[in-house]
């Protein structure tokens, strides 16, 4: 009986999700933004985010040298909404 509360605890912890990886002050999440690996990523809430979060659009995040920046921006229809720790940041309308 003394076996199953730590192995109950253990099953508990594997399901716990990890933290989102913060890069700076930026609160990103998530494996890419469009595509698993891409290196824009979607942020989330944060003091630094606030003001460009929108319910009808993602706030995304790239970093400021990547190469063909602007086909994601022709893509998506992207707008630039700030530029912080090395990304810019794009509000990227959904649907």
């Amino acid at each position: 009986m003394r076996f199953l509360i730590p192995a109950a605890l253990l099953a508990l912890t594997a399901c716990t999700p990890e933290p989102a990886p913060v890069t700076g002050s930026l609160p990103f999440f998530g494996d890419g933004y469009r595509f698993k690996g891409d290196a824009c990523r979607r942020l989330g809430e944060s003091p630094e985010t606030a003001e460009y979060l929108d319910h009808t659009a993602d706030l995304v995040g790239c970093p400021e040298g990547l190469e063909n920046l602007g086909v994601f921006v022709t893509d998506s229809g992207a707008q630039e909404v700030a530029r912080q720790d090395g990304y810019i940041l794009y509000s990227v309308p959904r649907g």
